[in-house]
């Protein structure tokens, strides 16, 4: 009798589309923090994702492996920012012999040398809805799911829009100086700030030359600027040698590309580094 109920369970399980997704969650591999966390706020338990970057790792330094080939291969969907952003992506995905695997290229819409969208948190939502989408056209049965999930947190997502708003309107300070790569620009656009980055490249080694770390110098004195912001997960060497110069303080101003591995383990949310980010604003820039 037992071993004809466990028949029928698996019978069962085999016609049942609702079963079987219970036990075969969708597979969800993003290239960076930012698209891992909207995944994993509209999956939540629904699907298993992973980050492909490793904890610590710079993004913009990033190579992908050969594992990285096989470990995508074996996924249901592959979530990207863009080709700009990350442009080993082009090449990488000539490697994977799996042609239902999803390709998402979930933040595509950017202009000049900033492909850094999600900084822009309108632009954030749009790429919530087109992870909603891929993972409701993957795993149908819990389209209702998603949607929801992601409608919640996109209101989040305005809410914290609404935040910066408020925040950063009555600053004394508008000039947003940065010692790295050009990486706040959507951000300093929607919150109409001047921003000044110390090189327009994607690359976090890149050098600034003498000639701009002295129109550097003269802006931050023109301007009275009190502090400069450096990124995470790069060398604020840039940073310390203008604040030798010039006396101003440092503040680091993340752009969520990666987190530690401490971070990922502690479950640390891009709401969470935004909400940190904004305090450092609002203390670099003199708001009330």
């Amino acid at each position: 009798m037992l071993r004809k109920r466990i028949f029928l369970f698996f019978l069962l399980l085999s016609f049942n589309p609702i079963l079987q997704a219970a036990e075969n969650k969708p597979t969800v591999i993003t290239t960076l923090f930012p698209i891992y966390d909207f995944a994993r706020q509209v999956g939540q338990d629904k699907i298993s994702v992973v980050l492909l970057l490793p904890p610590g790792v710079e993004a913009h330094s990033f190579e992908p492996s050969a594992g990285d080939v096989v470990k995508v291969a074996k996924a249901d969907i592959f979530i990207y920012t863009s080709r700009q952003m990350e442009p080993w992506v082009e090449k990488f995905i000539r490697g994977i012999d799996n042609k239902k695997l999803v390709l998402l290229e979930a933040g595509g819409d950017f202009t000049g040398n900033d492909p850094h969208t999600w900084l822009d948190f309108t632009k954030a939502m749009i790429m919530v809805d087109h992870i909603r989408d891929a993972l409701a056209a993957r795993d149908p049965v819990h389209r209702e799911f998603y949607l929801s999930a992601a409608a919640s947190y996109n209101k989040k997502l305005a809410e914290l829009d609404t935040e910066y708003q408020r925040a950063l309107s009555g600053c004394q300070d508008k000039v947003l100086i940065q010692s790295g790569h050009f990486a706040f620009g959507y951000l300093a656009q929607r919150y109409h700030l001047k921003y000044i980055a110390a090189y327009k490249g994607l690359s976090p080694d890149a050098e600034p030359t003498p000639r701009n770390l002295a129109e550097l110098v003269d802006t931050i004195r023109q301007n009275k600027v009190k502090y400069i912001f450096y990124e995470e997960l790069v060398s604020p060497r840039v940073a310390e040698t203008l604040a030798q110069e010039t006396g101003v303080r440092l503040l680091e101003l993340s752009a969520a590309h990666n987190v530690s591995r401490e971070e990922l383990d502690r479950r640390v949310t891009f709401i969470d580094i935004m909400k940190v980010n904004l305090k450092n604003l609002k203390l670099g820039l003199s708001c009330p």
